[in-house]
């Protein structure tokens, strides 16, 4: 098997500023009772602009806390987050989300769903926001479907809108939770076309978390895999594999290679190397 190549959870900082610095945020939740709860130990990681990186561990290892942190949906209990040098305080409006579900509402077009944030944000020139709607929901394969409600859209297509919505307002970074969890294999492996082609065609910095450990390798520049409760960094995957991507890729032996590695950080099948390096930097 070929040597991994993959970078210690504690990365060397790099020359020009990242897009996102996460600087040792951890964060402990509450219980009614008054019992503290740590759902993500301290943590560093970046982002640079334009890049995809996929977040893997298992369930309640704090992937979609991390993800709220970076979104500005929580606040946390130790440490920074910086965005473009910036510390995030609050939602802002260089950062979109797309959650496991499409949260559209149901008595709202797809247009006006699209929309929503640009009222919400009452941004200025609505109807240039409008155009760029539109053209959005061009680029996302809903032409035509502008009028439509929710409720006549597959749950393909409703995952569609949502990806508009969250990058109506030219958002740098996309944040993504499970997006497509809920859509059959079939539609799941087209929407991951989809989206390697909209990350190509806008730029966007995307961190993206998943259960599927094939996909997160499909899309990814960079995989962290994640320990379980309470969730760390166990180690960074650099996906060296040659873009643009396709499905036929997942035959590769490399791809493989990737594929069981990170099972193997994940404990679910006999790697070549169990104990991490970036183990050692903790």
């Amino acid at each position: 098997m070929l040597e991994m190549r993959s970078q210690p959870a504690q990365s060397a900082p790099r020359d020009t500023t990242p897009l996102v610095e996460i600087n040792n945020v951890a964060k402990t939740y509450e219980t009614v009772d008054g019992a503290d709860v740590v759902a993500l130990e301290p943590t560093r990681l970046t982002v640079e602009e334009g890049e995809f990186v996929s977040i893997v561990g298992p369930s309640g290892c704090g992937k979609t806390t991390l993800l709220n942190l970076l979104g500005g949906l929580l606040e946390p209990s130790e440490g920074e987050i910086l965005f473009d040098g910036r510390p995030i305080r609050g939602p802002i409006r260089d950062i979109g989300m797309v959650f496991q579900r499409p949260v559209l509402l149901p008595w709202r077009k797809v247009i006006d769903n699209v929309m929503l944030p640009v009222e919400v944000m009452k941004l200025p020139d609505a109807a240039a926001s409008r155009q760029t709607a539109l053209d959005l929901l061009k680029m996302v394969g809903l032409a035509g479907f502008e009028r439509s409600y929710p409720k006549e859209l597959s749950g393909g297509m409703q995952q569609r809108a949502a990806i508009a919505r969250a990058l109506v307002y030219d958002s740098r970074l996309l944040l993504m939770d499970e997006p497509f969890a809920a859509l059959d294999a079939m539609t799941r492996e087209e929407m991951n076309m989809e989206l390697l082609r909209i990350w190509r065609e806008t730029g966007k910095a995307i961190v993206f978390v998943t259960h599927n450990i094939p996909e997160a390798a499909l899309l990814s520049d960079r995989v962290v895999v994640m320990t379980p409760r309470p969730g760390k960094i166990r180690e960074i995957i650099e996906v060296d594999l040659a873009r643009p991507r396709s499905l036929s890729l997942m035959g590769d032996q490399r791809f493989g290679e990737i594929v069981d590695r990170i099972r193997s950080l994940l404990g679910l099948g006999d790697g070549d190397n169990p104990q991490p390096r970036g183990e050692r930097s903790q």
